[in-house]
């Protein structure tokens, strides 16, 4: 049995999470369904980003103070995890005890090790506003791309990392003015001290993904940067560095802390204190994090060289998941445009499972995607209904209509036969190996086309030509279907919970099917004599016009 930490990418909760920042969770939810059922030792956590500027931003436009905002957006977001049956461990929060503790007391050993330093630069301030404008208070034309609207911490366009002053034509995102600059003093991180160490780290970890590893290795190349620890923003954790009484921790230097101050958190509520040490300080950990391509420079050179800094032998990261982006019909998702599709709204569209399956299936693990309601069509309609849900509805109304719902003896099992049986057995080792390769979709996919080849199986086997002429051979091709059914209940587990619970439940079988070990999906387990539950469609179709016909009604 191994040891995991499995980490989602924080949501920011300025706003409800969209499409492509769910998945994150959701394949961390996924992951540690599976592990799980493998039997491995887990601790999953994530939480709510609520620190830094654009909160601070909105609360002043709103009027309110930055914690009323994310205490609402946080409980929704909470809501929203469990209506989707996203089960981690430990979903927290940045504006948490803990977390503010743990942050205070990592930076300051980094600071006592020698990593952090200080000095006067030279930053965007507002004369209208009467403050400096750190990052997102500034917004300009990025320097690379030359896309409009570029933040001052990063452009969306092109995903690079930026520095307010850097920003072509810079303007205040409060009064619309031209900021003008002045010195101040600011703590920093020495990362460049980390090179060599980064580089070996990268050198010794051939499970990285390519996009992921190549990136990184380029920021090595070009030569790293110390990296700002503190903002003059009242909006976030003070910094514990003497004479930083009037700074903040920089949110994207503390948000990686989570992983870290939400396992601690975890284990102080279960009243397991050194719990937290157990997976963070043990070499064999590993922890595996679910994240945008964005957010690769953070996980995979700045979180690894903290870690470092502290000389404490913290895990490093030993896989990053980094997804390429969720458009919305070929554009980036823009709440202010009204681009995209939110988590909110989609509960309004399709039951949670079905969502939980398209995001997987889609799952932009080499490219972009581009999400369309044709699409989402195609997958509920194509892949759900008339494939996966097809499958288990003949084969449970056949055992219901011929059998008086008493799974058939099989007698001699013919040649197809056995090589269902076959496929059978097969199943968990080839899912196993796409998700241990963190193939996420593929996986997904796997699931479909096995339950697709039950359903060729059927066609071309035909018990309902010879259930009275052949019964033996009727009995036969049911009773292997009838094990199919129940390999899919346990395959279905860490992707769409309910629907697994639905197919055991028809199923009539003993216990829980989420306590099902992963490999007893390729056994031959339910007996001849079995009787099952009554039978009813799983998956119900979709039109995307009608989808797109009702989102249009509701905007207006």
């Amino acid at each position: 049995m191994g040891r995991w930490v499995v980490c989602s990418a924080w949501p920011y909760v300025h706003a409800t999470p969209h499409l492509g920042t769910f998945l994150h969770l959701l394949s961390a939810d996924v992951f540690t369904r599976y592990l799980r059922a493998r039997g491995e030792e887990v601790v999953s956590v994530s939480g709510s980003d609520e620190h830094g500027t654009p909160i601070e931003v909105e609360a002043i436009r709103e009027g309110i103070e930055p914690k009323a905002l994310t205490d609402e957006q946080h409980a929704a977001i909470c809501g929203l995890l469990r209506r989707y049956r996203i089960e981690l461990d430990n979903y927290t929060r940045t504006e948490n005890p803990v977390h503010i503790q743990f942050v205070q007391d990592f930076y300051r050993r980094i600071y006592e090790n020698g990593y952090v330093f200080t000095k006067e630069v030279e930053l965007t301030y507002c004369e209208k506003d009467n403050l400096f404008l750190p990052d997102r208070f500034v917004q300009g034309i990025c320097p690379f791309c030359k896309s409009d609207g570029a933040r001052g911490d990063q452009c969306e366009n092109c995903g690079r990392v930026l520095d307010p002053i850097q920003l072509i034509e810079p303007s205040c995102v409060l009064c619309g003015t031209r900021p003008t600059t002045r010195s101040t003093k600011h703590w920093f991180f020495d990362l460049p001290e980390f090179s060599d160490a980064l580089r070996e780290y990268l050198d010794s970890n051939p499970q990285l993904p390519d996009n992921a590893r190549n990136f990184s290795y380029r920021w090595i190349e070009e030569g790293l940067r110390p990296r700002a620890l503190t903002r003059d923003s009242r909006w976030g954790i003070p910094a514990p560095f003497p004479g930083a009484e009037k700074k903040t921790i920089y949110v994207w230097m503390e948000a990686v802390l989570g992983y870290l101050s939400a396992t601690v958190e975890w284990s102080q509520r279960i009243g397991k204190p050194n719990r937290a040490d157990e997976f963070w300080l043990d070499e064999h950990t590993k922890n595996v994090h679910f994240i945008g391509k964005d957010n690769v420079p953070f996980h995979i050179i700045i979180f690894p060289a903290l870690l470092l800094a502290t000389r404490r032998g913290y895990v490093l990261p030993w896989q990053v998941s980094s997804t390429e982006f969720i458009m919305f019909e070929g554009q980036r998702f823009s709440r202010s445009h009204g681009i995209g599709v939110w988590i909110d709204e989609t509960l309004e569209i399709a039951e949670p499972d079905v969502w939980r399956y398209v995001l997987m299936a889609i799952r932009p693990e080499t490219s972009d995607v581009s999400f369309t309601w044709e699409l989402f069509e195609q997958k509920v309609n194509a892949d759900l209904n008339d494939t996966l849900g097809n499958f288990i509805h003949r084969t449970l109304t056949f055992v219901e209509r011929f059998y008086g719902s008493v799974v058939p003896a099989p007698g001699s099992l013919g040649e197809l036969d056995e090589q269902m049986a076959a496929e059978i057995r097969r199943i968990p080792r080839i899912v196993c190996d796409l998700m241990d390769q963190m193939r996420l979709k593929a996986a997904t996919e796997a699931i479909i086309d096995f339950s697709r080849r039950g359903n060729q199986y059927l066609n071309a086997q035909e018990p309902w030509r010879v259930v009275k002429a052949t019964p033996e051979k009727a009995c036969a091709v049911i009773y292997i279907c009838a094990q199919h059914v129940r390999s899919l209940a346990i395959l279905l587990v860490p992707f769409m919970p309910s629907a697994a619970e639905t197919v055991w439940r028809q199923m009539n079988l003993q216990g829980d099917v989420h306590q099902q070990r992963w490999d007893s999906a390729g056994e031959l387990a339910v007996p001849a004599g079995h009787r099952i539950g009554h039978p009813e469609p799983i998956f119900h179709k979709v039109d995307a016009n009608e989808i797109r016909s009702a989102l249009k009604t509701k905007q207006r």
